[in-house]
């Protein structure tokens, strides 16, 4: 059986609250998921859209751990 870590991490986007800033309502907007800011920002979503919002994040100039 999977390690809950596997699923976790393509299902969400761990970043600094501040690397998000001015990001957060074109990601809500563009994609389906949902953006947590309790500490560390996350975006949880589905594998898909959590690929789509990594490549756009990338295409921006973020960079994703």
């Amino acid at each position: 059986m999977s390690a809950p870590s596997t699923f976790r991490d393509s299902t969400q986007i761990v970043l600094p609250v501040e690397t998000l800033e001015g990001f957060c309502a074109e990601i809500e907007s563009k994609f389906t998921v949902t953006i947590v800011d309790d500490g560390p920002c996350r975006i949880v979503g589905s594998p898909v859209e959590i690929k789509k919002a990594s490549d756009f994040l990338a295409r921006n100039g973020v960079t994703i751990p």
